[in-house]
């Protein structure tokens, strides 16, 4: 689960070139800088240019409302727009803050983005990308985008399989069974209060 993480610190806005699919080079572009900075600087958790990385490039190109209303499932329409805004940040919140340590836990040589076939008429594509490290085999990445206005965003990561959207299903419907969706709101926020996040001033 921690290797999702590098789904976050993998993705910065680009402008895609005229015969590359723009999501691909989205994947592509996106790699090869936030890594050249890592590597370039010695970037680790603790830095303040560490945490401008993620804020300023990566979680941009997520969608997390959709991404948040996705988690959480059929429950999400039964939510308030108040407890809907709250879901999302607090979810948001935990995402940057679990996947944060994978990044140092996970020496990262190379990202092999694979060549993306689509119509100019898609909205939603797969991309797929392998991740090399120096520390053991090449896993995969599959990023799910969707174009919305003029821009692609990611709405679910898969890594080596598992879904980021389905792993967080199944415990946000016992916890609303249980507590309702204010009972996850509260789970989650008490989760981030305990774990304090070093992407912090």
């Amino acid at each position: 689960m921690r290797k999702l993480l590098l789904s976050f610190l993998l993705l910065v806005g680009v402008a895609a070139t005229a015969d590359v699919p723009a999501p691909e080079q989205l994947v592509r572009t996106t790699s090869r800088e936030v890594l050249d900075v890592i590597k370039k600087e010695n970037l680790t958790i603790g830095d303040k240019r560490f945490k401008d990385l993620i804020e300023s490039k990566a979680l941009p190109n997520f969608d997390f409302t959709r991404l948040t209303a996705l988690a959480v499932g059929k429950y999400w329409r039964e939510a308030t727009p108040d407890q809907q805004a709250a879901l999302t940040r607090e979810f948001r919140t935990l995402l940057v803050r679990t996947y944060s340590a994978a990044l140092t836990a996970n020496k990262i040589e190379n990202i092999d983005v694979k060549p993306v076939k689509m119509a100019d008429s898609d909205t939603d594509v797969l991309v797929r990308t392998e991740v090399q490290t120096s520390s053991g085999q090449p896993f995969p990445i599959d990023y799910h985008l969707t174009k919305i206005g003029g821009a692609w965003k990611v709405y679910d990561v898969a890594v080596e399989g598992a879904s980021l959207v389905t792993t967080y299903r199944t415990n946000f419907n016992q916890t609303i069974q249980k507590d309702g969706i204010d009972g996850l709101v509260k789970a989650l926020a008490d989760r981030n209060a305990t774990q304090p996040s070093k992407l912090q001033n």
